[in-house]
C-alpha cells in the first residue's frame, strides 16, 4: 500500500461569524490510499484556518509511513497503532485531524472493494436523515437578514435552521430569535449555537429566556473542558443541551454521558479521529438513549448517521462542491446517503490539483 498527501484550501462562499471568531478557510488535508491489488480510496479533514500544514506533516512524517506494507482491511488494528504512535501528542485536535483523513481513506478502500456504500457497509439503519441549514445564521447579521434567510430555507425545504447566538445581552439574542420564531412559526426547528462563549451562570441566563422559543437544542454553550458546568446547565433547563464538535476521543463522550451534561451528541467525524471511532460513539450514545446530530462535514454525516439507527439531523453547510462532481442528494427536506460503493463522494481531481497548496507527497 502507498499513500498520497495534498492539501486544499477553500474559502466560504458566504460570511460567516460566531461568537468567538470568524471562519475565514477551510485547510482540507487529503489522503489518498493505493493498494497492492488496486483498490483505491480517499479520506479527509478539515481545520477552520490553522493548523492544515501540522496536520500534513504529522500524516506524511509520522504515520503515513507506517501504513506501508500493511494490510487496509485491519482498519481496528491501524487505528488503535497510529493512536498509539502519537501517544505524546494525543488526545488532541491535530492527531484527531490526521488520524481521521487516514481513517476516512480506509473505509473509502474498504468500501469499494465490498461494491457496498458507507452507510450500508457501517450499519444500514436510516435510508434518509431530517436536513438543518446552517447557512444563514451568522451572528453578525440583522434580525431582519436572519427572518429573511430562515423563511427562505423553509421555503427551500429545510426542516430546521441554526442560529448563532451570544450577542452582548440576552435582550440582543432574544429579539433575533423571536423575529425568526414568528416568521417560520411553531412547525419550525430552531438550534441556537454559543460556540462555547458562555460562563455557567450566563448559559444558565440565557436558557431561561431561551426556553419560550422551543428550541431544537441550545449547542456549545460552555467550553468543551467545563463538563461540571455542562451538567449544572443541563440540570437547570428544559432545553437539550448539544456538544461535541471540540471532543476528541469517545471517553470524552462517555464522561458527558455519564454525568448527564448534554441531551445531543454532536461527533465530528474528522475531529473524533475517524470512522473508526465516530461509530463508537454513536452506538455509546444510543446506549445512553441520546441522539445524535453530527457537526459539519455533510458530504461524510449523511453517509454515517444513515448508518445507525439515533442520528436525528444532517447540518447542511456545504464545503466540498469545488471539488467533487456530484452533491449531495436532498429530497423534502431529508438529506438521502450516494448508493456507490465508497465514502459517497464524487472528487473531481483536476480540480484538486488546480487547488493544491503545495506539491503532493507521495509516502511508500
Amino acid at each position: 500500500m502507498r499513500a498520497e498527501i495534498l492539501q486544499v484550501d477553500l474559502v466560504p462562499k458566504v460570511k460567516r461569524t460566531d461568537a468567538i471568531q470568524t471562519f475565514v478557510k477551510q485547510e482540507t488535508p487529503i489522503v489518498r490510499l493505493f493498494a497492492d491489488d488496486g483498490a483505491e480510496g480517499a479520506g479527509y479533514s478539515y481545520t477552520i484556518g490553522t493548523g492544515g500544514s501540522s496536520v500534513a506533516a504529522l500524516l506524511r512524517d509520522h504515520l503515513c509511513p507506517r501504513l506501508i506494507g500493511r494490510d487496509p482491511a485491519t482498519i481496528e488494528a491501524l487505528w488503535k497503532e497510529l493512536f498509539f504512535h502519537t501517544h505524546a501528542t494525543a488526545v488532541g485536535a491535530i492527531t484527531s485531524l490526521a488520524l481521521a483523513a487516514i481513517d476516512t481513506a480506509l473505509w473509502d478502500l474498504r468500501c469499494r472493494r465490498a461494491g457496498l456504500p458507507l452507510h450500508i457497509m457501517a450499519g444500514g439503519a436510516q435510508h434518509r436523515v431530517p436536513l438543518y441549514t446552517t447557512e444563514g445564521g451568522w451572528l453578525h447579521m440583522t434580525p431582519g437578514a436572519l427572518v429573511e434567510q430562515t423563511v427562505r430555507a423553509k421555503q427551500a425545504g429545510f426542516l430546521g435552521a441554526k442560529i448563532k447566538v451570544g450577542r452582548p445581552h440576552v435582550t440582543e439574542d432574544m429579539a433575533r430569535l423571536e423575529a425568526v420564531r414568528a416568521a417560520v412559526g411553531a412547525g419550525f426547528e430552531i438550534m441556537v449555537d454559543a460556540n462555547q462563549c458562555f460562563t455557567a451562570t450566563e448559559a444558565i441566563r440565557r436558557a431561561r429566556h431561551f426556553e419560550s422559543l422551543d428550541l431544537a437544542w441550545f449547542e456549545e454553550p460552555l467550553p468543551a473542558e467545563d463538563i461540571d458546568g455542562h451538567a449544572r446547565l443541563s440540570a437547570a433547563t428544559t432545553l437539550p443541551i448539544a456538544v461535541g464538535e471540540s471532543l476528541y476521543h469517545p471517553s470524552h463522550f462517555r464522561e458527558y454521558l455519564q454525568r448527564r451534561a448534554c441531551g445531543i451528541v454532536q461527533v465530528d467525524v474528522a475531529r473524533i479521529g475517524g470512522i473508526t471511532p465516530w461509530l463508537k460513539v454513536a452506538h455509546l450514545a444510543e446506549t445512553f438513549n441520546v441522539q445524535v446530530c453530527p457537526h459539519f462535514l455533510m458530504e461524510l454525516h449523511v453517509a454515517l448517521c444513515a448508518a445507525v439507527p439515533n442520528a436525528a439531523w444532517v447540518e447542511y453547510i456545504p464545503q466540498l462542491d469545488d471539488l467533487t462532481t456530484a452533491r449531495m442528494k436532498i429530497d423534502k427536506g431529508h438529506a438521502i446517503p450516494s448508493a456507490k460503493p465508497g465514502l459517497g463522494i464524487d472528487w473531481d481531481w483536476k480540480a484538486v490539483a488546480k487547488r493544491q497548496v503545495a506539491a503532493p507527497v507521495i509516502v511508500k
